[in-house]
């Protein structure tokens, strides 16, 4: 054979690439519009990020800086002092008795709190008459206002004349120092905040239980289901996402409860010995009537982070509980299932 005709083929040419087309010329109004399109959904929620820069993002990071200062209500920022604030605060056992005090009204106001607003919301998702009346009927105590809701319930714990001091003593108890023991007063506090709260986080479930088709209510009936087992097999599962936003949205209340005690007895910054002073409370006295103003930063930073901590907290269980809700279940072997069927059937 020649050495012409061992030569490899030579491959094909590649193809010229056809040229781009040439973009058209658009009008003014054109380039307008394509602008208008890309830019206006920008402009329409600018007004809310730029609200939430000048009285949310400035004044945490403002604070963070005054948290690091000796800074005073009337003389300004003084010397530059670091940690030290955080390390007073937090050395102060004036402030662990209001870390106390807060866990003790946010678990007696929370915990009871979900169970009566799962309870009413799951009431008036049934075919009730009036259901638009006591929907609103439930919601009223939250619009009224914090001071009159302080001033009622100051009048129903009253220790000698009160509603409830009535009833003890009906029932031959001895009257009960609500404003000055500690447990009467948080569990008085937790009921302002219950009859305030409950309303409103039960038309939140209630939103997400009448988003559940009925049909699926419907086909758990068939099957023989009553009604308590629809709700805990369908309803709680359902609506769990919504729970979760009810917790975290509670937790963060909870831990940032200012209003009712401090109008539980207005004279004092959470009582005669501080029994229920909060932590909020407790940086309200740091920052006016003592008028430390870095040690209150600290304390405003120290309540920062110990929310982002409880939120993580409850992140970390909601996605353990998704976590073992979404394992498979195994499938169990061929001979193992057929014993199991041949044992029922005996």
């Amino acid at each position: 054979m020649t050495s012409s005709t061992l030569t490899k083929p030579s491959h094909p040419s590649t193809p010229p690439r056809s040229p781009k087309p040439a973009k058209p010329d658009l009008t003014f109004k054109q380039k307008l519009a394509r602008f208008d399109y890309k830019v206006s959904p920008y402009l329409y929620i600018a007004p809310f990020f730029i609200l939430f820069a000048l009285i949310g993002i400035f004044p945490i990071a403002y604070t963070l800086n005054v948290s690091l200062y000796d800074w005073h209500l009337l003389k300004g920022q003084g010397d530059f002092v670091g940690l030290n604030n955080y390390v007073e605060v937090l050395s102060d056992p004036f402030f662990w008795n209001a870390f106390r005090n807060t866990i003790s009204i946010f678990l007696l106001s929370a915990i009871p709190q979900l169970i009566i607003a799962t309870g009413l919301a799951a009431l008036l998702d049934q075919a009730l008459r009036g259901k638009t009346f006591w929907r609103m009927s439930i919601l009223l105590p939250y619009i009224v206002a914090p001071v009159a809701v302080a001033v009622i319930f100051a009048q129903i714990f009253n220790q000698y004349h009160g509603p409830v001091a009535g009833l003890l003593e009906a029932f031959g108890f001895e009257p009960i120092r609500w404003a000055f023991d500690v447990l009467p007063s948080h569990f008085a506090i937790a009921s302002m905040v219950n009859w305030r709260w409950t309303g409103y986080n039960a038309l939140i479930l209630l939103a997400a239980m009448q988003a559940i088709p009925r049909d699926v209510y419907e086909s758990a009936a068939l099957d023989g289901a009553n009604k308590i087992r629809r709700f805990w097999s369908i309803t709680v599962p359902m609506i769990r996402p919504t729970l979760i936003f009810v917790v975290i949205t509670s937790t963060i209340g909870g831990l940032q409860i200012f209003t009712e005690p401090k109008l539980f007895d207005g004279r004092t910054n959470g009582g005669s010995d501080r029994q229920f002073q909060t932590i909020v409370l407790y940086l309200y006295e740091l920052a006016f009537p003592r008028r430390d103003f870095g040690r209150a930063s600290a304390t405003a930073w120290i309540l920062f982070l110990i929310i982002i901590l409880a939120g993580l907290i409850n992140f970390a269980i909601t996605r353990a509980i998704r976590t073992a809700d979404a394992k498979p279940v195994p499938i169990a072997s061929a001979p193992a299932a057929a014993q199991r069927a041949k044992g029922a059937a005996s």
